[in-house]
């Protein structure tokens, strides 16, 4: 059994892979973060199609939250101004906006500084 929380993110996509080098540089997130194609995905209770689609925080309980809960999740486990902003994430509308942002980001993480052709994902979401 796990006894901290995981964020699980596409280690294949360039875009990705710069973000949690921010995300570990800058806002430390109380987490290990490790790339899910070399992982147990089951053991974590996520599908590969779910991983490939959003980042993931998974938390000892085994409780999962994706896109931008899981962001919002991952602010909420820092320190100073980031956890703050954690929890205004998750409360309506900010939350709506956040999720649209992030579906929008990720759709075109291709696009983004960092991405290639590789970090493309398909614009409907996985079914859960």
């Amino acid at each position: 059994m796990r006894t901290g929380d995981v964020l699980l993110f596409d280690g294949d996509c360039g875009f990705c892979t710069v973000c949690v080098g921010f995300i570990e540089r800058r806002i430390r997130p109380a987490a290990e973060v490790l790339p899910y194609q070399w992982q147990d995905l089951a053991g974590y209770g996520v599908t590969a199609e779910r991983a490939a689609h959003e980042v993931l925080w998974v938390r000892p309980d085994g409780t999962v939250s994706g896109g931008a809960r899981g962001v919002a999740a991952l602010l909420r486990s820092a320190r100073g101004p980031w956890r703050p902003l954690g929890y205004v994430l998750a409360v309506p509308p900010v939350s709506w906006a956040a999720h649209g942002l992030y579906r929008l980001v990720a759709r075109n993480r291709h696009k983004l500084p960092g991405g290639t052709a590789a970090c493309s994902i398909a614009a409907a979401p996985p079914r859960r």
